[in-house]
């Protein structure tokens, strides 16, 4: 199956079917593949939480919204965290990366808010968002990104102090009935010349 057959094939998923379980090696896959995501400066202001314990799916759960079946049904929710402590970043960045990126960051990123730095970080875990979702198909496995969380509850459950929640991914095995597939449902999308333009 080509990128673009995989992209037509996705979409988001709404019932999940909790016997179905993901691979053990696809789950490490996914991991390694969210390790090499790309980010400015390759800042990597971020951390990726794979939850698949069900006491903490049920936590989580409470908090998710209108996401509460799909986080439950699920067979892993992953949590998509920015950074939220800028020292902690900057002594990061000192020890790792070269001295051209974090020359960039003091003369660029540095000198804004406090707001706009954490805003900056949060265009680099989108990108791993992006990255992620793109992942999953290719690999047969359905996705449910979810911004209708509580993320201050999420990172109380998770236990963060250093890292903020931005988002969570459900991902499994859909559930035949879902009415959200595309055999269901088609994709819909606007015209691509309305989006596409060609110079």
């Amino acid at each position: 199956m080509s990128f673009l057959e995989s992209m037509q094939n996705r979409y988001t998923t709404k019932k999940y079917d909790p016997a179905k379980k993901i691979e053990r090696s696809k789950i490490q896959e996914l991991k390694e593949i969210l390790h090499l995501s790309p980010s400015s400066i390759n800042s990597q202001p971020w951390k990726f939480t794979f939850v698949s314990d069900n006491d903490t799916k049920q936590k989580l759960a409470k908090v998710s919204w209108l996401n509460t079946n799909k986080v439950l049904e699920s067979d892993t929710v992953v949590v998509f965290s920015r950074i939220n402590n800028i020292d902690l970043f900057e002594k990061q960045i000192e020890n790792e990366l070269p001295e051209g990126a974090v020359n960039y960051y003091k003369e660029f990123i540095k000198p804004q808010t406090k707001e706009q730095i954490k805003a900056w970080f949060d265009k680099q875990v989108y990108l791993a968002l992006g990255v992620f979702l793109s992942a999953c198909p290719e690999m047969g496995i359905d996705a449910t990104p979810m911004e209708g969380v509580e993320p201050e509850n999420y990172d109380v459950i998770l236990n963060q102090t250093n890292y903020s929640t931005l988002m969570a991914v459900a991902i499994g095995y859909r559930d035949d009935e879902d009415f959200n597939q595309p055999s269901k449902k088609p994709k819909s999308r606007r015209d691509i010349n309305k989006v596409i333009e060609t110079i």
